[in-house]
C-alpha cells in the first residue's frame, strides 16, 4: 500500500508542463525516416488526460471522506462510547470535537472523571 501511495505522488507532481517537455523532446529526438504516428500521439494526450482526471476524482473523494468523517463526528457530542487504548479498552462520554489536520479528534470523559483527549475516530468501538 506504501508503494501505490508513493506512485500517486510521484504521478501527482507530474503536470501538463512536464508532459509537453516531455513530448517535445520525445518530438524532437525521433528517427525523420520513421515519424511517430498521429493516432499514437493522440493515443498519449488521451492518457495523459485520463490520468489527471483520476488524479482530481481521488482529490474529490478524499476531501468528501473527510467531510462525511467530521459530519459523522459532530453526532458524537454527548454520546457514551467504548474506546480502544493502549491499556486496555475504556468507556466514556465524548464532551468535545476539535480538528487537528482537518480529521476530527475527540475528548472524552472517563467514567472516573478524567478527560481523555485526541482520540481518532478509528478508536472508537462502540457507541450507544
Amino acid at each position: 500500500m506504501a508503494t501505490s501511495a508513493s506512485a500517486a505522488s510521484a504521478a501527482a507532481q507530474i503536470g501538463i508542463q512536464d508532459f509537453l517537455k516531455i513530448l517535445v523532446a520525445q518530438l524532437g529526438n525521433q528517427d525523420p525516416l520513421k515519424p511517430m504516428d498521429n493516432q499514437e500521439f493522440v493515443t498519449q494526450l488521451a492518457q495523459f488526460t485520463s490520468l489527471q482526471q483520476t488524479q482530481e476524482m481521488n482529490d474529490k473523494l478524499g476531501q468528501l471522506l473527510t467531510a462525511q468523517a467530521s459530519m459523522q463526528s459532530v453526532g458524537l457530542l454527548g454520546k457514551s462510547v467504548d474506546i480502544s487504548t493502549d491499556a486496555g479498552t475504556s468507556s466514556g462520554s465524548v464532551s468535545a470535537l476539535n480538528f487537528s489536520s482537518g480529521e476530527p479528534r475527540l475528548t472524552i470523559k472517563l467514567s472516573d472523571g478524567s478527560l481523555l483527549t485526541d482520540v481518532s475516530l478509528s478508536n472508537l468501538i462502540a457507541v450507544r
